[in-house]
């Protein structure tokens, strides 16, 4: 019975670690999306906002109301700014997940490379073992003919 080769625990374990940080790459992008998608639609909102705003012009306007809509546009810009933030967060951990990845794929890799020369390095010797086998086989063959 032939036992099974270590490394082939250390693969699995590998490609495992690595299937996790695929994944956690794809939750970090997938968050990083959702965070821009809310940074566009500030952003769109302040531009709307304006735009209403600007049809205004012309317009008698109150003291009252255009402190609001003053202290209304500095609110949606800090809103804007923390999204900003969230947004760089998000692509930072992008980055970090990548990298991760990376190296998980790295190591699986490396493994199956040590496991395809252990896999060559037996089949050589197996062929020699093979090559020996027959020319020894090949050598009684001629002297059992030449002793006839």
């Amino acid at each position: 019975m032939q036992r099974k080769d270590p490394l082939l625990t250390v693969l699995k374990l590998e490609k495992d670690a690595e299937e996790q940080a695929a994944l956690q790459l794809r939750s970090a992008q997938l968050e990083a999306q959702k965070r821009q998608t809310q940074l566009n639609a500030l952003n769109e909102y302040r531009l709307d906002y304006m735009k209403q705003m600007d049809g205004h012009t012309g317009q008698a306007l109150s003291a009252n109301h255009y402190h609001q809509f003053h202290r209304f546009i500095k609110q949606v810009d800090e809103a804007i700014g923390q999204q900003v933030g969230a947004v760089r967060e998000a692509e930072t951990q992008v980055g970090y997940r990548q990298k991760h990845w990376q190296e998980k794929q790295q190591k699986r890799k490396a493994v199956e490379m040590l496991l395809d020369k252990k896999r060559h390095i037996a089949q050589v010797a197996e062929d020699k073992r093979e090559q020996k086998a027959s020319d020894e086989f090949a050598t009684q063959q001629y002297f059992r003919n030449k002793n006839r």
